[in-house]
């Protein structure tokens, strides 16, 4: 428990200067768009879906201690409900939003409580099971008349409101999911620095103490796995409808494994690591090909094995350690 208590003294409330950084950097990220092009405002989109997937994931592997491998499932579980509710359903897309996150949050949570009995290796070879099987799902012909089988969902991008009529369509899904991303963070953050927080990281660090103290760690597991879940599938229908398209080949093995890369890049048990992670999965990617089209996945191990080996805290523990050097608190 004296582990959790650091752990959390860590995220006290915002100093004065932190309150104008943040936001210096709100007022920063609304002026982007009318500064940069419709592709570029795209990918920041994508950038603060897969922020918003990053937070989730950490709560889980980060605070928790569990490890995931199949996050990709609830992403795909998310984008798929938007896209299914929004082609089948008529939904406006604004409606789409939390009943993806709830489905997301009765999944996960379902998942979690056979879970329980899973630790270490083996919980990540259970979730790793789930995210191969996604996919498989996703095709399966029983499915076909909602998912569309392999040729997935199409849907409309949204115009926006009569009040927002001076946005383009890609300006409107970057200010409506930064809508989304600063609810979420907050709600997070709140989360995370409290008794809540404490819970988490006392049963990451020591569980039969946690236990001994009167924590109900089965209940707070499945609860983590269910929230994490929620947060993966708000971000799967927000990135849904930006790109306009779900399908099963979107929502491989290897979309679990690139969030699991983004939470450790961006820095585990970290609030802010889910930005600096979602700017790593969005753009190195996009930096590597630049510099090497013939091998581009080589280039970006490159970058990977250089993010690790400078900061093995991850890009949130190098800007913390320089904030104290430099004397910010």
């Amino acid at each position: 428990m004296e582990t959790a208590n650091r752990q959390l003294a860590a995220m006290p409330g915002f100093s004065r200067k932190q309150v104008i950084a943040l936001v210096v950097l709100l007022v920063l990220a609304c002026v982007l768009p009318f500064v940069l092009g419709n592709y570029r405002v795209f990918q920041l989109t994508l950038a603060l879906a897969y922020a918003i997937a990053l937070l989730g994931l950490n709560m889980l592997t980060g605070y928790n201690g569990q490890i995931s491998l199949g996050h990709g499932a609830f992403f795909a579980i998310g984008a798929y409900a938007a896209a299914i509710l929004m082609d089948k359903g008529d939904l406006p897309y604004w409606a789409t939003i939390p009943i993806a996150g709830l489905a997301c949050l009765v999944a996960g949570f379902l998942f979690g409580l056979p879970a329980l009995r899973l630790e270490g290796l083996y919980l990540a070879l259970a979730t790793f099971a789930l995210g191969v099987a996604m996919p498989q799902i996703l095709k399966y012909k029983g499915l076909e008349h909602w998912t569309g089988g392999s040729m997935g969902v199409v849907i409309i991008k949204p115009d926006p409101p009569g009040w927002a009529a001076a946005l383009n369509q890609d300006q409107w899904l970057y200010f409506f999911t930064l809508a989304w991303t600063l609810l979420l963070f907050v709600a997070g953050w709140n989360l995370l620095r409290g008794r809540v927080g404490r819970a988490l990281v006392a049963i990451r660090d020591q569980p039969t103490a946690a236990q001994a103290m009167g924590v109900n760690t089965a209940l707070y597991k499945s609860l983590t796995f269910g929230v994490s879940a929620m947060y993966t599938g708000v971000a799967g229908a927000l990135s849904a409808i930006a790109v306009q398209f779900a399908s099963p080949d979107s929502f491989t093995i290897f979309l679990s494994l690139t969030l699991l890369v983004g939470v450790v890049v961006g820095g585990l048990a970290s609030i802010s690591g889910a930005f600096y992670g979602a700017l790593f999965i969005q753009f190195v990617p996009n930096v590597a090909d630049q510099i090497s089209k013939a091998a581009p996945w080589a280039i970006y191990g490159v970058f990977l094995i250089a993010f690790m080996y400078l900061m093995p805290a991850g890009v949130a523990g190098l800007v913390k350690l320089v904030r104290r050097r430099l004397g910010f608190r």
